[in-house]
């Protein structure tokens, strides 16, 4: 009986590290930005010259957890998250997957930038303050 609760305890820290821990964070902003340089495989690339690609956008969404800001960038632009909602997300590989609204499937984003929580804030606070403190204009001088 031992043997089998062992294993029964092992097979499940398997599932529970191969599923990932998520975390909860929110979007505060998003814009559409370049989809980046498309991946291709070894045939594509020396198989000669390639029609002129479409340029396509794809959503780039700033990403607020607790400790961690990402900037994230959607693989297609129909990848779409509601502004100012809280999400689950997890690191998978080089990726955030993203699950909105207990969704079946996982959204995978790339992450472009990562940041610790109190530089972004310092950041925030220093462009608010560069914001409400206005420009001196620069003196003119005439000729009398």
């Amino acid at each position: 009986m031992k043997p089998k609760f062992t294993l029964i305890v092992f097979l499940c820290a398997c599932a529970s590290a191969q599923i990932g821990i998520y975390q909860h964070g929110s979007v505060v902003r998003m814009h559409m930005a370049d989809c980046g340089p498309t991946r291709h495989g070894f045939i594509t690339a020396f198989g000669g010259p390639v029609p002129q690609a479409v340029e396509e956008y794809c959503p780039e969404y700033t990403l607020l957890s607790d400790n961690v800001v990402y900037i994230i960038l959607g693989k297609s632009s129909s990848q779409l998250i509601p502004l100012a909602q809280s999400i689950d997300f997890r690191l998978q590989k080089s990726e955030l997957a993203v699950r909105i609204d207990d969704a079946k499937r996982e959204s995978k984003f790339t992450i472009k930038e990562m940041m610790v929580r109190p530089e972004w804030d310092r950041m925030q606070r220093h462009i608010e303050e560069r914001m409400r403190t206005p420009e001196e204009p620069t003196a003119i001088k005439t000729r009398d």
